[in-house]
């Protein structure tokens, strides 16, 4: 596996015919290769990551208890606070040392269902709003990638976009707290595995320390780029693909500086719950036949959340 390559998004936003195709002839080699790349030029609203770490920071900073009171339940929610350890994204190791803090779209007072209800930390007056932009955000800036990537397989431009209108997507905060005692063998801030839907983005701060697998099983820095966003993609989209697009395994490993804390924001992009994800045609043929049958997408992830907590 090569090294993880680098993007320029303007082009495919803002640029000629031309120049869009060639950012997407850059998307689906990265894709296809390797599973990751670094987009930049992505036109995030100024300042607003920069808000939404800030936020993150001192919501991690409130007293546990406080958090506690705001904590996840079930996979079907998805949504609040996963204490220290409570959370195994490989399930043959022990819990990982990281604590996070989950959140959905925002939906309209009157339809609320109590068990898809964000929760908010009263103490902090900002959080929500923009915690709720950064989403919006997060949410504008797949849709362009998905259109790219649609195109990359000479699918229609609206293909995914039409089958991720629901916005079952989650915006999750993570902290990795400075490390005092040893850790367990084999424990890692964030265990060896794969995200779950279609795409990932992630913003990490100038900490480190996660890793890629390569394709011959041995593991590679991902270090952090300023002004990019890595994307990587989730097992929904190896599986609607037939592997042409890969998720790759990833971890987060103790650093050299485990006495800092790290911090990252990660938004999961997934599929409308009742989308039929089967192989698509163009990733098919008689001597590479489907390698998955079909599944609805709810059903893949809460078979996912349920075996890692």
């Amino acid at each position: 596996m090569a090294a993880i390559p680098v993007v320029d998004f303007h082009a495919f936003r803002c640029g000629s015919f031309a120049e869009r195709q060639c950012v997407v002839a850059q998307m689906y080699q990265a894709f296809h290769q390797v599973g990751f790349l670094y987009l930049k030029s992505v036109g995030m609203p100024p300042g607003l990551l920069e808000q939404m770490f800030a936020q993150s920071q001192q919501f991690f900073q409130q007293p546990l208890a406080v958090k506690q009171s705001l904590a996840w339940s079930t996979a079907i929610c998805n949504r609040g606070y996963v204490a220290i350890a409570r959370e195994r994204l490989n399930p043959a190791q022990p819990g990982d040392l990281k604590e996070a803090f989950n959140m959905g779209r925002e939906r309209p007072r009157e339809a609320n269902d109590p068990t898809l209800t964000n929760v908010w930390p009263s103490a902090l007056p900002y959080f929500r709003e923009t915690a709720l932009a950064f989403y919006e955000a997060c949410t504008a800036l797949v849709a362009e990638i998905l259109q790219a990537m649609a195109l990359s397989l000479r699918l229609p431009s609206d293909f995914w976009v039409s089958r991720h209108c629901q916005q079952q997507h989650t915006l999750r905060l993570l902290h990795y707290p400075p490390l005092v005692n040893p850790p367990d063998p084999g424990q890692l801030r964030a265990g060896a595995h794969s995200d779950y839907g279609s795409i990932t983005l992630l913003f990490q701060d100038a900490i480190g320390g996660l890793e890629v697998q390569t394709a011959s099983g041995e593991w590679t820095i991902a270090p952090p780029l300023a002004d990019t966003v890595l994307i990587n993609l989730g097992d929904l989209m190896e599986r609607w693909t037939n592997h042409t697009f890969r998720s790759t395994q990833h971890r987060v490993v103790i650093p050299a500086n485990a006495a800092r804390s790290r911090y990252s924001i990660a938004f999961f992009c997934h599929p409308d719950d009742e989308v039929e994800v089967a192989c698509l045609e163009p990733c098919q043929s008689s001597s590479h036949p489907p390698l998955y049958p079909p599944i609805l997408a709810k059903d893949y992830l809460l078979s996912r959340l349920q075996a890692t907590y």
